[in-house]
């Protein structure tokens, strides 16, 4: 078991540790410019070859995604008492506590723990929390309208276009197939060192309240995403990954959604931070119970 997990790890904390590194020696990393080249083009890609060629029926997928939800909006609910406990403006908190990394570390873990079956399940609880993230996210750092985020997001019309062949039970054409696959095999690699990347550029203040908030939240989230996917009777293995990709650390995403609304950045970095440490704890423990 100790072997299949740090066959499992590894590869996260070598791409991590590749971009963690690579700052650290000096080197420019163009984060702006990879951000954007994941988000637009590695991601669509990356559902499209995904959901278009995996064994999942549209029952589940829809599950996965109303059962995601749920836990997205249960979170923001308990927000409310984690910011009285922790004594902060429940504002700051709203983000993190709804939004984990499931993309660059989520994906990564979920793909090398349960293989190309679990993965399409991952990458749909990966779209609905980016979905939520970047509507509701947006508003929140007043960067725009949800109507206008929605339409100028890749990821949704990927979406669209795999629910489409999924319940009409279609196959994209092999050279479409063959060119999606292609393109979408740098995704992971890339959102692995750029997790590594921001890591190593984020000053870090506020550790203690970071560890405190990281052990509250992940708790909190597993325990909800088992029982929203058992009232939802998900299957095991989608069930599994909800739970796994729930209880992720704070994604890196809230931390620049911070920094543009001005909402204490430096305490929702150290957030990030130190729950990304502390998921090289926990996560071993977690994945040994679910796989």
């Amino acid at each position: 078991m100790l072997a299949e997990l740090f066959a499992v790890m590894a590869p996260v904390l070598s791409g991590a540790g590749l971009g963690f590194t690579w700052i650290r020696l000096g080197h420019p990393y163009p984060v702006e410019f990879v951000t954007r080249l994941v988000f637009n083009i590695g991601t669509p890609a990356l559902v499209l070859a995904s959901l278009a060629g995996a064994e999942i029926d549209a029952g589940s997928f829809g599950r996965t995604m109303l059962a995601t939800a749920l836990v997205i909006l249960s979170m923001a609910a308990a927000t409310f008492v984690v910011s009285r406990l922790l004594r902060r403006d429940w504002r700051v908190l709203l983000a993190p506590m709804m939004y984990p990394n499931t993309g660059n570390m989520g994906l990564p873990v979920v793909l090398y723990a349960f293989g190309s079956a679990g993965f399409a399940y991952g990458i749909t609880v990966m779209v609905t929390v980016s979905l939520f993230q970047f509507t509701l996210g947006a508003i929140m750092a007043s960067s725009g309208t949800p109507l206008r985020t929605l339409v100028r997001t890749p990821t949704v019309y990927a979406i669209l276009i795999a629910l489409i062949l999924l319940l009409t039970e279609t196959e994209l054409p092999l050279w479409l197939a063959n060119s999606v696959d292609l393109i979408s095999g740098f995704t992971v690699p890339l959102m692995l060192i750029t997790l590594g990347v921001s890591l190593a550029s984020i000053q870090v203040k506020n550790l203690r309240s970071g560890i405190g908030f990281s052990l509250l939240r992940t708790p909190v989230a597993v325990l909800l995403a088992w029982g929203i996917g058992a009232l939802l009777d998900l299957p095991p293995l989608a069930h599994g990954i909800l739970i796994l990709q729930m209880s992720m650390p704070v994604a890196v995403f809230n931390y620049l959604f911070a920094q543009r609304a001005r909402r204490e950045p430096a305490y929702v970095a150290s957030l990030v931070f130190c729950s990304t440490l502390l998921a090289l704890i926990y996560l071993p423990v977690l994945l040994a119970v679910l796989m």
